[in-house]
């Protein structure tokens, strides 16, 4: 084959992990990855989150044990990252049950819900924050 045919074209294909990091992601690529992780990590902590749950119920002095535990501070920022998983989780999905319906399911729609779905998880995950770190109790 002679030179003038072959040309230096870029080849599709499988990417490998190291082309990945140049690909420009839609924002709708992003809701969709961590919608995933989201997911994830609510399944992963339910029995823990369940157990604290039946130990803060199981009595006044167990409920004032949790309580005391909670106001660490570190503690506070693992409240804070499940409680912005399950609300980005439930944000998105009801984005997603709306495109099972087969609407917004175009370009333009796609990158305003994802915008939608970003705006009120972080504002609500900043409400929360607000009131773990910052607001009075009375």
């Amino acid at each position: 084959m002679s030179d003038a045919v072959k040309k230096n074209r870029r080849q599709f294909g499988p990417m490998t992990f190291a082309q990945t990091v140049h690909y420009r992601l839609p924002l709708a690529g992003f809701v969709s990855i961590f919608h995933r992780a989201s997911g994830a990590l609510l399944f992963v902590l339910l029995p823990f989150i369940l157990y604290l749950l039946d130990y803060s119920l199981y009595s006044e002095n167990s409920f004032d044990h949790l309580k005391g535990f909670v106001s660490n501070g570190f503690v506070k920022l693992i409240i804070l990252a499940l409680s912005w998983a399950y609300l980005h989780h439930f944000c998105a999905g009801i984005r997603y049950l709306v495109m099972d319906f087969h609407c917004a399911l175009d370009k333009d729609s796609g990158r305003r819900t994802s915008v939608v779905v970003f705006a009120i998880s972080l504002s609500l995950t900043a409400l929360i924050a607000w009131k773990l770190f910052g607001a009075s109790n009375g």
